[in-house]
């Protein structure tokens, strides 16, 4: 089942480049249309194997379930499962399981050895996770928006807390819609700053702006979307002490959520540590679309499937 060397990849959200509107498109015709979508079998005698160094629960079902629906199977991988866990290298997985699977789903603790697993596979890889990008998320993000919002060009969006891999995802894919953003972090969590230079050059030739700043109040100012995510990443739990103290004032709850506009829709990428940087009462007001927004990972998997294999123009 090997592929070509003309593969394309899902490692950075400007993979996606100009197709990614088309791709949040193809996925809000998905949901639409449910179990009877014009792609229901595509996937018949296709496998992707779904690698998990990081657990998770929405990625592995959200991947899996994809599959299952689209008519392919999904075979799900855990370091203990493979060789790796025993030394073999990750260019030489990557060359076998492109002998076997059609797709490799790789959720990773190191951007570079999702670099190097796509670099030998000969079959697409899609980045499930690691520690610099968090595409797939931001992809199910962007049309959760565009549900909500009816738009994606002119929205102001608005990130507070950790400038982790979601944030430098998030700046790249509203960058490409020409979606403004104000991105709200502590001074020593900033977002990548290789990352934030790529996302300002395309803001810039799309006409869209990018605002980063330490108060969390100027960043939520008169903002149509906020979103939070979790303040200590898998990785950092021996932080946890100290990130807890600095992002306290980053906090997602009802006063700092009144700089917003009053229409305003509440996201989280889930799971969230409800009492840290979201509370109940902002979690589960009429305002939330964090249920939408996980969701949404479902279809816009589907739709990120499709195009990789190429099912779709």
């Amino acid at each position: 089942m090997a592929g070509d060397n003309n593969k394309i990849d899902l490692l950075s959200v400007l993979d996606l480049g100009e197709n990614i509107e088309k791709i949040i498109e193809l996925a809000i015709t998905l949901k639409a249309q449910g179990n009877k979508n014009d792609y229901k079998n595509i996937l018949t005698n296709k496998s992707m194997a779904m690698i998990f160094e990081k657990s998770s629960t929405r990625t592995r079902v959200s991947f899996e379930v994809a599959m299952t629906q689209l008519g392919g199977h999904g075979l799900f991988l855990s370091p203990k499962d493979l060789q790796l866990g025993r030394g073999e290298t990750v260019a030489d997985t990557a060359r076998v399981l492109s002998r076997y699977v059609d797709i490799i789903m790789y959720r990773a603790f190191d951007h570079n050895t999702m670099k190097e697993l796509a670099a030998h596979a000969s079959v697409p890889v899609i980045n499930a996770l690691d520690d610099l990008e968090h595409p797939c998320q931001i992809v199910a993000d962007l049309m959760t928006v565009k549900e909500h919002k009816g738009a994606l060009k002119g929205v102001k969006f608005s990130y507070i807390g950790d400038g982790n891999n979601v944030c430098n995802s998030l700046l790249l894919g509203s960058a490409l819609v020409s979606m403004d953003i104000s991105i709200g972090c502590p001074e020593n969590y900033m977002p990548n700053q290789d990352i934030l230079v790529k996302a300002q050059q395309i803001a810039e030739k799309n006409g869209s702006s990018i605002i980063i700043t330490t108060d969390p109040k100027a960043a939520v100012k008169g903002s149509d979307v906020v979103y939070t995510d979790v303040w200590v990443s898998m990785g950092d739990e021996t932080e946890h002490v100290e990130r807890e103290k600095v992002f306290r004032p980053y906090q997602l709850n009802l006063k700092l959520l009144s700089e917003a506009k009053d229409n305003c829709i509440v996201m989280h990428c889930l799971p969230a540590h409800r009492g840290l940087e979201i509370t109940d009462e902002v979690i589960d007001s009429e305002k939330s679309v964090v249920f939408d927004q996980a969701e949404n990972r479902l279809h816009s998997q589907k739709a990120i499937i499709l195009y990789l294999l190429g099912l779709v123009n």
